[in-house]
């Protein structure tokens, strides 16, 4: 098949926006790529969020509208949208959000260099709550393209790392199929153990250009993101060991040999040892503050 004939269905969860879904809703339909297909997955909007959408999906047959009888939280919500869609890619988008008209056939090209690629990046604007522009990463993807997953996953996990946000490949676009059958578990830090598993699953492609813009937002401490997430509020506490722990038990499903894993199982385990030692760090530095704040 060629490129150029291959369906692309873009996602987009959203709940209570109807206030500003239109704008991304037309960055999705002004893509160049001639067969888009847009599917919004309504997380049991109370707005009108719902009368929006479906006045836009009458508007445009390129709009495939979901509405969620119950709210099923916010992952759920990202799985139901790619496990609906009908395209050979994917691509999660935000309701905030908008991609370049040339976004989707530049990945594509990407995906024409390598069959074996699985995920196309490309770089991303980010926009600060505050309205102020973050600087874009520099990022060039290399390391991502080898055919070794050890290397892959050893790449991803310096990266998740690095003192600056790298590369986001939850707002990459992935081939639909193996990517949806990428089983997920509600938890902290769930976006980077699918990073991980999406390093194993296969070879990334990077496009050096800026197609697509994210707004960040204020998410407050990891407590405050368990409730958010509807995740137990007790796991804040031990982030990191639930996280290592989950992605030690995907090692087992990759196509490893048995030394690879064992390097990938010790990889996982520096991962570890530098993110307790910073945490130690921090709250080191906060009962140091909390004991001359008493003092003065």
């Amino acid at each position: 098949m060629q490129m150029s004939d291959s369906l692309v269905s873009i996602g987009l969860p959203v709940y209570n926006g109807g206030q500003r879904l239109e704008e991304v809703v037309w960055s999705v339909l002004a893509q160049d790529h001639p067969r888009i297909e847009l599917v919004i997955s309504d997380n049991a909007s109370t707005d009108d969020t719902e009368e929006v959408c479906r006045e836009l999906a009458r508007a445009d047959s390129r709009i495939v509208y979901h509405r969620q009888a119950r709210n099923v939280g916010l992952l759920n919500n990202f799985v139901h949208a790619i496990q609906v869609a009908r395209g050979t890619f994917f691509r999660w988008i935000g309701d905030d959000d908008w991609m370049a008209p040339d976004y989707v056939s530049r990945c594509l090209e990407s995906f024409a260099e390598d069959e074996r690629r699985v995920l196309v990046t490309t770089r991303l604007a980010y926009t600060a709550p505050d309205g102020a522009t973050l600087p874009v990463p520099d990022y060039d993807g290399a390391r991502m393209t080898s055919p070794d997953p050890l290397v892959r996953f050893t790449e991803i996990l310096r990266l998740l790392n690095a003192p600056l946000f790298q590369v986001d490949p939850l707002y990459g676009m992935v081939r639909r199929v193996p990517v949806a059958a990428i089983r997920r578990r509600n938890m902290l830090r769930e976006d980077e153990v699918f990073a991980c598993k999406l390093a194993l699953l296969g070879p990334w492609g990077h496009v050096p250009e800026i197609l697509a813009h994210r707004n960040t937002r204020n998410t407050g401490n990891l407590s405050d993101i368990a409730r958010f997430l509807n995740v137990p509020v007790w796991q804040a506490h031990f982030t990191n060991v639930l996280q290592c722990r989950e992605i030690l038990q995907w090692l087992p499903e990759a196509d490893l040999t048995e030394s690879q894993r064992r390097a990938a199982r010790a990889a996982v385990a520096r991962m570890f040892l530098r993110r307790q030692h910073r945490m130690a760090v921090h709250r080191g530095r906060k009962v140091v503050r909390m004991a001359a704040a008493l003092v003065k």
